[in-house]
């Protein structure tokens, strides 16, 4: 019998946010687990209330500095349906060219210098750097890449107001286009080895159980990151406007941030769940990744939401390529206007780290109920499920050796956004 009564991972290292993990133990039998979000709420929806759509737009994106773009395609979606704005399709090719700088961003951010180090066997990239030199510097270059398709289509590199009701304030010129198109032809490569690596990578199984998986179906026959559907790995299909029948959010005492459950078990949304769910629509390379990659295993096993990233990359470049073609064969079109005053409106999009939605309520032109429910708040349960696993797992095979990594690396892989999760706490007075 080991002599552990608690796990404790405290800062939850590589994430983006202030997190923790605390796992109790009793007689060698795992008794609690709890994954901490110790950040302090961010009041955003309260925020936005009597402020315009325009002034919305401002606001919601400041919930996170990586993934800003999102949250600005979340908002545009749902308030340009509350106030009946009809953007054109050379809008919607513009903004499939944003999100996929933003999805480029973070995947390699992620899966190259918070990820790998891990399956290599070190602390940080930096010491990777020594033996995986070129893994490192053309990682770089990639991330690189998705900060200047992310500052073009932004504006500036974090929080660019360029995205607007309607359309955009400025667009890029057809030589910066083609400059564009030729840098994602030139990394294809790099991001095909990147496939090869995730194939020969041994991914433990401690943590293996069943789990849900949910992400926006696209409105077309394709692979894609938005959608006015939610689509659900039992089958079912419900509209983006019925949200809050499918995921039911709580909270928890040692958490700011709120949790979510469908049908009242854990789900997991993200870079997985939208391969498994969507990867049998990959074209092209990706498709090539996706025969190549995935397994019946990752329906159990969250680290292979890594490999799901290193696809999504993948297809992103080829996609942005696609897309910058469809550009150049179209004519710029005015900012679309607003047709009413007040309305409903809900939008989804696939952020990097799982399906996003935002929610308004307009009345006379200003904003009067808003909701946001983030990927990070949809999945934690999941995670603390996962850990809750691998935990029990690992201590009856009596392998307490690097348990803290290993129960880290869980968590790790799913990319949780702390400063996402903790947007809203409502207190009742008694």
């Amino acid at each position: 019998m080991s002599k552990l009564t608690e796990i404790r991972v405290e800062p939850l290292a590589r994430v983006e946010g202030n997190g923790g993990i605390l796992v109790t133990i009793e007689k060698d039998k795992v008794t609690d687990v709890q994954v901490r979000i110790l950040e302090g709420p961010r009041l955003f929806e309260t925020l936005v209330v009597g402020k315009t759509p325009e002034e919305d737009l401002n606001i919601v994106p400041r919930i996170c500095a990586i993934c800003n773009l999102s949250h600005k395609y979340a908002a545009l979606r749902a308030l340009e349906k509350a106030v009946g704005v009809q953007i054109p399709q050379v809008t919607q090719e513009y903004r499939q060219l944003m999100h996929h700088g933003e999805m480029i961003e973070s995947h390699s951010l992620h899966l190259y210098f918070l990820a790998l180090p891990d399956f290599f066997g070190y602390d940080n990239a930096v010491q990777m750097a020594g033996e995986f030199g070129e893994v490192v510097t053309n990682a770089l270059k990639l991330k690189k890449f998705g900060n200047r398709v992310m500052r073009m289509m932004g504006g500036r590199m974090i929080h660019g107001e360029n995205p607007v009701l309607g359309g955009f304030g400025r667009l890029p010129d057809r030589n910066t286009l083609l400059d564009v198109r030729r840098e994602a032809e030139e990394l294809l490569p790099f991001v095909v080895r990147t496939i090869d690596i995730m194939a020969d990578l041994e991914i433990p199984d401690h943590m293996e159980r069943e789990t849900q998986f949910l992400c926006c179906k696209p409105p077309h026959n394709g692979y894609d990151y938005y959608g006015d559907v939610l689509m659900i790995s039992d089958g079912s299909e419900h509209p983006i406007e019925e949200y809050q029948s499918v995921i039911h959010e709580h909270v928890v005492s040692h958490s700011f941030a709120k949790r979510s459950r469908y049908n009242e078990e854990p789900f997991t949304v993200g870079a997985i769940a939208r391969v498994l769910l969507l990867g049998d629509r990959l074209e092209g390379r990706a498709r090539e990744a996706y025969d190549k990659l995935v397994n019946e295993r990752w329906h159990r096993n969250p680290l292979y939401n890594n490999h799901a990233q290193a696809i999504e990359m993948l297809f992103s470049l080829e996609d942005m390529i696609r897309t910058i073609d469809r550009i150049l064969e179209m004519e710029p079109q005015d900012i679309a206007k607003p047709t009413r005053q007040s309305g409903t409106g809900t939008g989804g999009v696939e952020a990097p780290r799982g399906t996003l939605i935002h929610h308004y309520k307009i009345e006379n032109g200003v904003t009067v109920e808003a909701d946001i429910i983030t990927p990070t708040a949809m999945f934690l349960d999941d995670v603390e499920a996962f850990i809750w696993k691998g935990s029990e797992t690992l201590l009856a095979r009596n392998d307490l050796d690097d348990i803290e990594l290993n129960l880290e690396m869980i968590a790790r892989a799913f990319d949780p956004c702390i400063s996402c999760s903790a947007h809203l706490v409502t207190v009742v007075f008694k």
